[in-house]
């Protein structure tokens, strides 16, 4: 079982690579990146709601753009100083591309990161790019694929690809978006990004969070991750990876996202609300729950809610 941040990080410059593994994370995500440097939305733009152990951000992908970036990364890895785990990069698309011309800004980004990454998760799910979501209809969204995959190829391939999906999105939408995906050849999923939706607030504080526009994040997102998560497991019938994030922050909600078919998972918020030994926390329990269900490893648990 493997944990890793999240990767709605709240800076784009993927300046904490070392910091992560360190915490117990054993595979580490940065991003979202970008083909054209963005400053993001307007100050502020992270709020915290603690009676409901919640997020709710609009950063906008901030972040100094996939050149600037990929310069950080290469000095990184001259000096010695890269991760000894696999590492992730999460793409989106640049707010003032437009969504016809989104296949060749994600690939342009992938091409840019290919040595300084082992992985990519496109990101076309995030809330707070006008627009974005849309890349989730199946023209979009074939498009998108195709010309990542071509990029890949030409590169020599061996990376897997993996897309981010809404916890907005209807079943029906998630199951199309996510047949496009399998039939394109997509490596795996990620469940879920951030939701527009908003509990019933607990007291006035809550209140006026949730009143601000951005994607909420935390323990309110649990309960829809899951059911995406479940989702795309029978969808695949397990034929592909699916990492679980949203609302994760114990023992018992990784455990959730595990036996609902979540193969890896991430987790932000709880960083922030439970403080960095959460991680080692959680590893340590779900070893647990391995012995006490009799299984030899925590593959066993993956999808056991299903299977």
């Amino acid at each position: 079982m493997y944990l890793a941040d999240c990767s709605t990080t709240p800076s784009g410059w993927a300046e904490a690579l070392s910091a992560w593994p360190a915490l117990g994370f054993s595979w580490i995500e940065y991003g979202g990146i970008t083909r054209f440097p963005q400053e993001g939305n307007p100050k502020p733009r992270m709020f915290r709601a603690h009676s409901e152990r919640a997020l709710v951000n609009r950063m906008g992908f901030n972040n100094p753009g996939a050149a600037a970036v990929r310069d950080r990364l290469m000095a990184r890895r001259a000096s010695g100083m890269w991760p000894k785990v696999p590492v992730a990069a999460n793409i989106g698309r640049s707010r003032k591309t437009p969504n016809e011309s989104a296949p060749s800004d994600y690939s342009s980004s992938m091409e840019m990161l290919w040595n300084h990454a082992d992985m990519f998760v496109l990101n076309v799910s995030s809330p707070n790019t006008p627009g974005l979501r849309e890349l989730q209809e199946v023209d979009h969204l074939a498009s998108i694929l195709t010309e990542c995959k071509m990029m890949s190829d030409r590169k020599g391939g061996g990376k897997p690809l993996l897309l981010k999906l809404s916890p907005d999105n209807s079943d029906d939408e998630v199951i199309a978006s996510a047949q496009m995906a399998l039939r394109k050849g997509i490596d795996g999923f990620v469940a879920t990004n951030t939701t527009l939706h908003r509990p019933v607030p607990r007291n006035t504080t809550s209140r006026s969070v949730f009143a601000e526009s951005g994607g909420l994040s935390g323990r309110p997102l649990q309960a829809r991750s899951n059911e995406v998560i479940r989702l795309l497991y029978e969808e695949t019938q397990s034929t592909v990876p699916i990492v679980g994030v949203g609302g994760i922050d114990s023992v018992d909600t990784a455990w959730q996202a595990v036996s609902s078919g979540a193969s890896l998972l991430q987790l932000y918020s709880a960083l922030v609300f439970n403080g960095p030994s959460v991680v080692s926390g959680i590893v340590k329990g779900l070893r647990k729950r391995v012995k006490e269900n009799g299984f030899l490893s925590i593959e066993e648990a993956v999808g056991l809610d299903i299977t």
